[in-house]
């Protein structure tokens, strides 16, 4: 299974561990996040945490169950598929939040994906959209950190 990869990164005027406390709190996750319609916690988990699992359904309909495999505030928070899902064979994610200054944050996000049989055929048009949703996210998550 090839797997494709992308990073997308923007700069957030705001302090890197509200960076990541906000991104990682699923109560507010609809806020920024406008690729998702959904965005819950699984197994009445309260907080996200290294073994907590997710799930979220993008605005198209396609629902994933993740599972944090790393969770390391407020650097890094990264997930993976529990399961194939919709068109994904394989989906990893890693969230980066790096300090420029106190009041200066660099949010990268990672991708890797695999998609199902016969669909890999559409692997590269695939990972062109997912980018630039991504893009648009990052815009977003940037744009309401910085106008509350």
């Amino acid at each position: 299974m090839k797997l494709l990869k992308f990073v997308e990164s923007i700069q957030i005027a705001c302090p890197q561990q509200q960076v990541f406390e906000y991104t990682q709190d699923y109560s507010q996750r609809l806020v920024w996040d406008t690729f998702l319609r959904e965005a819950i916690l699984l197994d009445g988990a309260q907080e996200a945490a290294k073994g907590v699992k997710s799930w979220c359904v993008s605005k198209h309909g396609i629902g994933m169950e993740t599972e944090y495999v790393s969770f390391n505030p407020p650097t890094v928070a990264a997930i993976k598929l529990t399961k194939p899902a919709g068109m994904f064979a394989a989906f990893a994610g890693s969230w980066r939040f790096e300090e420029i200054s106190t009041s200066l944050t660099k949010a990268t996000f990672t991708y890797s994906f695999a998609l199902k049989q016969p669909l890999q055929l559409f692997s590269t048009l695939v990972k062109y959209i997912l980018a630039h949703n991504v893009r648009g996210r990052l815009r977003d998550l940037k744009h309401t950190l910085e106008h509350r």
